[in-house]
């Protein structure tokens, strides 16, 4: 019966997702900075084809003090409001399109994903808090005119057992801006988010392991990430809504795309290939797909040639293979 639904849902579908490929979100996550912005710094970006940014307003809580603060005087002011609004009009001069992306920051934890609180008082603090912290950058949304807002990151605990709450903050984010919404999962929470039918996109950050290889290939990476292609195809016919990578990425480092949270390998070294390697991959497996949105590669620092480099682990695909990958493709795209 299940297989049965999931077909129906394909069928009546298809022409709810059809997408022109010019139409992709071929996006790039800013890191906010720690000074002020340059309209120069978003030429480079625009070099790379892109259409859209995702611009990241950090605000910090912890296991033990569940308020959640931003607009902190300590703070990057790239992280404030001040300093969104400045990233949001230079985006939107270099003629990008603006997904506002929150993150929580989890002092001494890091990670969102496992924040949770057994106390009521403090998880009633820490809803309160959080809502006030997303309807004021709801607030910047609107009057910036920004095109997107995805209304969390990876809040894996509290995101899956509070459905009531994430469905009132969305009805009061509706009430001041009135663009689209998303939520941006962790690539092994998605299916549990339960107001996936109140947003108007299926975000995932898509770290989803596909290869222990050391230098995995392109062949061998969209062989393995087919079975996880069809599992959000058909998780997208079934809610009628498209998928979006609300983030995807790879370290330039040895066993890339195994999982970058798993413990680290003494032997990991740098390797460039293997991060272009799964660039590729990625953009052959999901950029033709008209139930696919688009994404937002992780991570782009504002001052490219400090960036990256042949030297350099990290996420960025700055100055790397990966980054003749992802512009070859975003500049293909935006010209179709």
């Amino acid at each position: 019966m299940r297989i049965r639904l999931i077909i129906l849902a394909c069928i009546l579908s298809c022409g709810a997702v059809k997408e022109d490929r010019a139409d992709k979100i071929n996006g790039l996550c800013l890191v906010a900075p720690p000074y002020e912005l340059k309209s120069e710094y978003y030429q480079p970006i625009q070099r790379t084809g892109a259409n859209w940014v995702a611009i990241i307003p950090y605000a910090f809580c912890s296991p033990s003090q569940p308020q959640v603060t931003f607009d902190h005087p300590k703070q990057w002011i790239g992280e404030t409001t001040a300093g969104i609004k400045q990233a949001i009009d230079l985006a939107h001069q270099a003629g990008l399109k603006v997904m506002l992306k929150p993150h929580i920051w989890v002092i001494g934890q890091g990670w969102a994903g496992d924040l949770n609180y057994e106390s009521q008082e403090d998880l009633a603090l820490w809803k309160t808090s959080y809502s006030t912290y997303l309807l004021n950058f709801a607030q910047v949304a609107q009057e910036s005119e920004v095109e997107m807002i995805s209304i969390g990151t990876e809040i894996r605990q509290i995101a899956k057992t509070n459905e009531g709450y994430w469905i009132n903050l969305i009805k009061e984010i509706r009430k001041i801006y009135s663009g689209p919404l998303t939520y941006s999962a962790n690539w092994d929470n998605y299916q549990n988010i339960p107001f996936w039918d109140k947003l108007d996109y299926i975000g995932i950050d898509a770290y989803f392991p596909m290869s222990e290889s050391q230098t995995p290939t392109i062949t061998g990476l969209t062989e393995k990430g087919s079975e996880i292609k069809q599992n959000l195809e058909y998780f997208s016919r079934a809610h009628l809504k498209k998928v979006l990578f609300t983030e995807f990425g790879f370290k330039s480092e040895d066993f890339c795309t195994a999982g970058h949270w798993k413990q680290n390998r003494q032997d990991k070294k740098v390797n460039l290939t293997g991060q272009a390697n799964a660039y590729n991959a990625l953009f052959k497996l999901y950029w033709n797909e008209d139930w696919f949105a688009g994404g937002f590669a992780w991570k782009w620092h504002y001052k490219h040639k400090e960036a990256g480099g042949s030297s350099d682990t990290t996420f960025t695909p700055q100055n790397k293979l990966a980054e003749k990958i992802l512009k070859n493709q975003y500049s293909r795209s935006k010209h179709q």
